[in-house]
């Protein structure tokens, strides 16, 4: 994966520290959890090793809803191809592991210590090691499910608090498979910090379960707070009036807000609404929460025959806070992106579109100014398993044993 910055800074000072620069991590990963851990510590500088099967990590070649995930996650990694079911792959990995700061996985509890590979194995040699672990759940009860970002929607309250009641419904993305990637890189970095103090490194877990229910405590303790369960999003009780998405008369749709008094007059002067801002029943915002059903049925009628364009125009204008509704590909062309850098070019090396050059979102973050990029291709499947084995002080026969016996590729 080439990935370029669309908006290099011309000035090298000015370019990113990478502040994990020199850092080794050595992940056992696949689809999504695990990877965007890698990918975070990657892109702040990390030299990340992922270790894949002789065949490649599945997720490269995954259809529909997954053909995203491998050229998304793994960017600035390197690949090494190990049988793990082999004694020679297993030893290999093990020496590459003495090797680093940190060791990420993803796999069902018991699969690492099956070969060696936990962080009790590998910490006793290495007492300096961050060991970090994905899973579903973390240790309890539940430890033992088998997890999916779908399977946590559900028991979690995200599935039930985003659909209409009665039809949960999963949010639109990864998003506790992301967030708990995300949870073990800010873990590692915890530990990191740790380490630096004491000498000695420590095993941090995150977990997909766990990370949905804090996405929900918002929610858990309003009902703490209230004693009243939190409905619905869809049939929630707003804590505005004007908070809404709004048909519009070129068949589109525009989300409209106005979450103040003084937003609500504005908002009224530049629609020509002067009868709904005279109303004194309509003067404060929880006056217009109490009336909202019929504030709404009033609003839809006059904004249905505005388009979409004309109504962005004047909340822009005016300051407002606007959105136009957007479909995931439609981001790919936004003029913000785009202007700051935040698309960088990934060359795809799986699937139809091998070779072919599409657009990426980098982390969401800058620093000294600047947004984190690429560091080269997205590596082939054992792109760099010679170089190393070579390192870990394997000889080219040696080397080339292994791959005779497929234990490497």
């Amino acid at each position: 994966m080439s990935l370029q910055n669309p908006n290099p800074n011309p000035n090298p000072a000015a370019l990113p520290v990478l502040p994990l620069q020199g850092l080794r991590v050595v992940e056992f990963t696949h689809m999504v959890m695990g990877p965007t851990c890698g990918m975070v510590l990657a892109d702040l500088g990390a030299e990340v090793i992922k270790v894949e099967p002789v065949g490649g990590d599945r997720t490269r070649f995954l259809l529909g809803s997954g053909a995203g995930f491998f050229p998304l996650f793994n960017r600035n990694k390197k690949s090494i191809a190990l049988d793990l079911h082999s004694d020679a792959g297993v030893e290999a990995a093990r020496r590459l592991c003495a090797t680093a700061d940190v060791v990420a996985e993803n796999f069902k509890p018991g699969t690492m210590a099956k070969y060696g590979l936990d962080y009790a194995s590998l910490s006793a040699g290495n007492p300096r090691l961050i060991y970090v672990a994905h899973k579903g759940f973390l240790p309890g009860p539940y430890e033992h499910r088998t997890a999916l970002d779908e399977v946590v929607q559900m028991m979690g309250g995200l599935a039930y608090m985003t659909g209409r009641p009665g039809d949960p419904l999963r949010a639109g993305t990864s998003v506790n498979d992301i967030m708990g990637g995300m949870f073990g890189a800010i873990g590692v970095l915890g530990a990191v910090i740790q380490r630096g103090i004491t000498g000695r490194g420590m095993e941090v877990q995150s977990a997909l379960y766990e990370n949905n229910v804090f996405l929900v405590a918002q929610h858990m303790l309003q009902y703490a707070v209230t004693g009243q369960a939190a409905a619905p999003m869809p049939a929630r009780i707003s804590a505005w009036a004007v908070y809404d998405v709004f048909d519009v008369a070129d068949g589109g749709q525009i989300f409209l807000a106005a979450v103040s008094d003084a937003q609500w007059k504005v908002f009224c002067n530049i629609l020509g609404f002067d009868d709904l801002l005279a109303d004194p029943a309509l003067a404060t915002n929880n006056a217009r929460v109490e009336r909202r059903e019929m504030l709404l049925a009033t609003l839809r009628p006059r904004l249905a025959t505005r388009t979409a364009a004309e109504l962005a125009g004047l909340m822009e204008e005016a300051g407002l806070p606007y959105a136009p509704i957007r479909k995931p590909e439609e981001l790919l062309e936004d003029e913000h992106l785009l202007a700051t850098g935040a698309l960088a070019d990934v060359r795809l090396t799986d699937g139809p579109k091998a070779g072919q050059t599409v657009k990426t979102m980098l982390l969401p973050v800058t620093m000294d100014g600047a947004r984190l990029g690429g560091r080269g291709d997205l590596p082939k499947v054992g792109r760099d398993t010679d170089a190393l084995l070579a390192e870990l002080g394997y000889s080219p026969a040696e080397i080339e044993g292994l791959r005779q016996t497929n234990a490497i590729g």
